[in-house]
């Protein structure tokens, strides 16, 4: 083991007298479920009999990305069960309103283990997977040697990792060979991800697609959208979705510049994180709005909706003639422009693109989708597209070949997983040196 390796072996058990304290102190702040914060401690197995893959997502959009693999995985092994873990509550309650109601019985959820050997140790123990599969950027020094002490192969898919990111671990070039040399398969999401994944040590390392691509869109209440249909009417609606802090100032002074050629326009701001409601409401104050999460509806009276709730874009995709795709306006890396595409809701992506950069450029060379950089670029965008039918179309088709294309991934993924992994033995291999 490198030398790093070792010092996050010693900083894992060092912290681990502390980390309940803070697992508790997230629980009040909501970011944790009290009941299940043994889970954070490899506690809570429940091993049903049979094979068992265990696949980890942190966060909201890994999760999300994972369903359509979980879906072919199940297919082409009607008897594997999936464990699925994640690191947030908010990930937990979206895969529960989004798995196929015929996963429900074969994927179990639970809390990652935090990096701590012993909490790894007890979280591998106790439900035994027959290999393991991480998504994006999930590299953990500890549960990766506790999985390579056992024997049980793993592999990283849609993986990510930014030129800083890359530049932060040439200072641990030793303890990032051994991580990614415990990987058996490392599917990069872009070709410029598996380069520097390949410096780094994972030298097999392939681009295969963007997993993210290939999710289903996120879903609709038929009825509700026929209700917010209703209400709307013939208003061109200007959609900003999923937005960071200085996106809605932009939105807001692109909303303005429209309303001066189409007075009757509708803007919905939808933040990506529904707790910064009250910050945006404050600065949308000075215009009439409704507030989703107080039940508010966009009457014709308001001139901008607040959608400060989670899970519902899907929903104002299909209502939007025009969206801006967020985290593209500041220097976030932006969000998965293939869910509008996927919806026929035209899309405008702003400059930062680097998570999502290969399907912005390909759908931007299409056609599918307009560049902006700027508020006054992003109103003449929107302008254009709400005015213009024909474009908005075109739009919509280039997008959504652009779209079609990923459809292969998530079986090819589940076939080569599943050759990862072993025979079924019925018996669990032994820790080297635990």
């Amino acid at each position: 083991m490198s030398m790093a390796g070792q010092a996050g072996r010693l900083i894992g058990t060092g912290l681990a007298p502390v980390l309940p304290l803070w697992l508790r102190l997230r629980a009040r702040q909501g970011k944790e479920i009290p009941e299940r914060l043994g889970e954070r401690r490899g506690l809570g197995a429940a091993r049903p009999p049979g094979p068992l893959l265990w696949l980890h997502a942190a966060s909201v959009g890994e999760s999300l990305s994972l369903i359509p693999l979980l879906v072919a995985l199940a297919e082409k092994s009607p008897g594997l069960h999936l464990l699925l873990t994640t690191g947030t509550v908010t990930a937990a309650s979206l895969l529960r309103q989004r798995l196929p109601a015929a996963l429900a019985g074969r994927v179990i959820h639970r809390f990652v283990p935090l990096d701590v050997p012993r909490w790894a140790a007890a979280f591998l123990d106790g439900w035994r997977p027959d290999a393991a599969v991480f998504v994006e950027s999930e590299l953990w020094p500890n549960l990766t040697a506790a999985l390579a002490r056992r024997g049980i192969p793993a592999a990283l898919v849609n993986a990510r990792l930014s030129p800083r990111s890359a530049r932060l671990w040439r200072w641990a070039p030793g303890l990032a060979r051994e991580m990614l040399a415990r990987f058996r398969l490392v599917v990069a999401q872009s070709e410029d991800d598996a380069a520097r994944l390949r410096a780094l040590g994972a030298r097999e390392a392939q681009f295969w697609g963007q997993l993210k691509a290939a999710a289903a869109p996120p879903p609709a209440d038929p009825a509700e959208l026929a209700r917010l249909r209703a209400l709307v009417g013939t208003r061109p609606v200007f959609l900003a979705a999923s937005t960071h802090a200085g996106e809605e100032t932009a939105a807001l002074e692109a909303h303005r510049l429209i309303r001066a050629r189409l007075p009757d326009l509708l803007t919905v701001i939808a933040p990506r994180h529904p707790q910064r409601g009250d910050q945006v409401a404050a600065l949308i104050a000075p215009l009439p709005f409704s507030r989703r999460s107080e039940g508010g509806l966009p009457g014709p009276e308001q001139e901008v909706y607040l959608v400060d709730t989670l899970g519902e874009m899907g929903l104002f995709f299909r209502l939007a003639g025009v969206a801006l795709i967020g985290a593209t306006l500041v220097p976030k890396g932006g969000h998965n422009p293939l869910e509008p595409a996927q919806l026929g809701c035209p899309m405008l992506l702003g400059p930062h693109t680097d998570h999502v950069r290969e399907t912005a450029e390909a759908l931007a060379a299409a056609g599918g989708a307009l560049r902006v950089v700027d508020s006054a670029t992003l109103a003449e965008a929107a302008l254009t597209v709400l005015t213009d039918s024909g474009r908005a179309q075109a739009m919509t088709r280039a997008a959504a070949d652009v779209a079609a294309d990923a459809a292969h991934l998530p079986g090819r993924l589940a076939t080569a997983i599943l050759d990862m992994m072993p025979p079924a033995t019925g018996t669990m291999p032994v820790p080297r040196g635990e």
